[in-house]
């Protein structure tokens, strides 16, 4: 019978330790703000440094691009935390997460941009300059606001991407929300309750998250650039 009994589902010794779920999550969302503010803004640099930046600069973006998109997210945190300071380049757990997070959202990010700006009619840039705009002016209000508007809900899904990719840093013991599914289930010894939780909690932020951004883009972003 105490078998039969140890067997049952029960979720309320997962949810009865919801100050470590709780923690996860703010810790999630830390790191996915944080990463994607650095992540957006590099990428768009670096779309503009490879639409119209100085051959050196081109060059080096590239590298940066294929690097990255052509190498595991995992590869590049180990890389952060356990190889730079081998260099004496040495990160605490979480600025590793959020470095090895932003780097890798720039980069998918760069791409995104990229495309969006060169899909920009020529015409209008030529237009642009015979009503005396600047360089940066063109590059701002007829380049970058219609790419951004275009590729948004490009940008949202990949910042979603890292987002759930953050669960790779608890690797490198960041307490975050699957770190703290591990550690629950460890202590409860209920691991399909625990994942299982985890993964409406990631599905949970994931719909939110795409509805804050999505929001984000259509009444602040692009309201006022």
């Amino acid at each position: 019978m105490s078998g039969h009994v140890s067997n049952q589902i029960d979720f309320l010794s997962v949810l009865f330790q919801w100050p470590l779920l709780l923690k996860g999550l703010l810790v999630t969302i830390f790191l996915t703000a944080a990463s994607s503010v650095l992540g957006l803004s590099i990428g768009v640099a670096c779309a503009w440094a490879r639409s119209d930046g100085p051959a050196p600069i081109k060059g080096v973006v590239v590298l940066y691009v294929e690097l990255i998109r052509n190498t595991p997210f995992i590869v590049q945190l180990f890389f952060v935390f356990f190889g730079l300071p081998s260099l004496g380049l040495k990160f605490s757990p979480e600025a590793a997460s959020v470095i090895a997070m932003f780097v890798n959202l720039g980069a998918y990010t760069t791409e995104i941009v990229r495309a969006g700006l060169k899909a920009t009619p020529a015409g209008q840039i030529e237009a642009a300059v015979s009503l005396g705009l600047n360089r940066w002016q063109v590059f701002i209000y007829i380049m970058l606001r219609p790419a951004l508007k275009r590729m948004w809900p490009a940008i949202v899904s990949q910042i979603i991407i890292v987002m759930l990719g953050s669960a790779v840093c608890s690797l490198i013991s960041i307490e975050e929300l699957s770190y703290a599914a591990s550690l629950i289930q460890s202590r409860s010894f209920r691991a399909f309750e625990a994942f299982i939780v985890a993964t409406l909690m990631y599905l949970a932020l994931a719909i939110a998250l795409r509805r804050l951004l999505n929001w984000v883009g259509s009444r602040l972003i692009f309201g006022w650039i």
